[in-house]
């Protein structure tokens, strides 16, 4: 296995900028350089070095996807590691190189068993990296459920955020919460001490709540717009939170269907770019041919039949980024919100941009956006 590798002649996207006729420069797992041709062709490289003509295709950061349920029939409700597994190898074949497995509500055994199966997959991923995980619940609103399980509800409890923090063995990254529950600010204070990135989604919470949840470091938002109050001129809620306070990051569901494209560019031309963050918010069945007699139905997103919910998302992070794009996104931006972004939101250090130093976790895609090769650690992936 090649332990170096220059890929030249590539269009590179760093995260911070466009780089074009360059050349990146990887050692092991790690990046090395990144440089011109003409320096390139200076160069006097190792035998051992492989040298690759990207042909003036898009070279980038890997995908990072911090909100995932599932994908190819796989998901976190499976409890088992060995779905976590084959979440990360078919991820690696849409260009993720890192995602954050995510739990939904369950009752508190259940949501046990799933927390515990994410922590036994990391470390033997054969794809996509796990980072840690994200646990959408179980303190959130009643009102704004959405499709999560109301039978996983649960009020503010100290105690069991103890117990979801022990069997995830420290490796929580992230919470989605409602920041107008009682108890929610002491709650908040113990997450912080544990590391742990608070979220405001599910949420029913006005205005002034969001504020006191600010105050309290609930700083990042889960799926702006979804499953939360909606604007109104009397009481912006959440969402007019983190349109006013630039210093509010969110989520993004990039499929079109959960965020009209419209207000997409509303929310480009209202916040920073660094502010916004790509997810998928993938569901299990997402890339899968759903059988006649499912209890769910496709229309662009996953539907619940018997009430028409809207229970996740249908898309890979590939799909969500060409979609920014051809929503009049930059290419250079769209990689901002799809790598960039969620690697520096939620702390994720050497990860998302292409400088030296920073792990060489890339994906390589032509012009036309498609095909990916992906890079994790250095080699190159082939599953998918």
């Amino acid at each position: 296995m090649n332990t170096a590798l220059c890929i030249h002649n590539a269009t590179v996207l760093t995260g911070l900028s466009i780089m074009r006729n360059c050349a990146v420069y990887i050692k092991k797992d790690k990046i090395v350089d990144v440089y011109n041709e003409q320096r390139f062709r200076n160069k006097k490289f190792p035998s051992r070095v492989k040298i690759i003509d990207a042909g003036g295709a898009y070279v980038m950061p890997g995908f990072m996807d911090t909100h995932i349920h599932g994908i190819g029939g796989f998901g976190t409700e499976d409890a088992d590691s060995a779905s976590i597994l084959k979440m990360s190898e078919i991820l690696a074949g849409y260009g993720v190189t890192s995602f954050i497995p995510t739990c939904g509500t369950a009752p508190r055994e259940e949501l046990l068993r799933r927390i515990r199966a994410i922590v036994k997959a990391m470390g033997k991923e054969k794809g996509a990296r796990i980072l840690g995980l994200h646990l959408e619940g179980p303190f959130i609103s009643k009102e704004r459920i959405g499709a999560q399980e109301q039978e996983g509800l649960s009020p503010v409890d100290i105690n069991y955020m103890k117990e979801l923090w022990k069997a995830g063995k420290g490796k929580i990254i992230n919470m989605t919460v409602a920041p107008e529950l009682h108890g929610m600010r002491e709650l908040a204070l113990e997450c912080n001490r544990l590391g742990i990135i608070l979220q405001a989604g599910h949420t029913n919470a006005t205005y002034d709540q969001m504020i006191e949840g600010m105050q309290a470091n609930i700083m990042h938002v889960t799926h702006l717009f979804n499953a939360m109050r909606p604007l109104h001129h009397r009481e912006p809620g959440v969402v007019g939170a983190a349109l006013i306070h630039p210093e509010i990051s969110c989520e993004i569901i990039g499929d079109g269907i959960h965020v009209n494209p419209n207000l997409l560019q509303l929310l480009l031309k209202s916040k920073p770019l660094s502010q916004i963050v790509l997810i998928t918010d993938a569901f299990k069945l997402a890339k899968t041919t759903l059988p006649e007699d499912s209890e769910y139905y496709l229309d662009k997103c996953f539907h619940r039949k018997e009430d028409k919910i809207i229970v996740g998302s249908a898309i890979s992070m590939l799909d969500g980024f060409r979609n920014l794009v051809e929503y009049g996104v930059p290419v250079e931006k769209a990689v901002r919100m799809a790598c960039t972004n969620p690697a520096q939101i939620l702390k994720q250090q050497n990860k998302g941009l292409i400088l030296p130093g920073y792990d060489a976790d890339l994906v390589i895609l032509d012009t036309r956006l498609e095909h990916p090769q992906t890079i994790i650690g250095g080699r190159f992936i082939k599953e998918k």
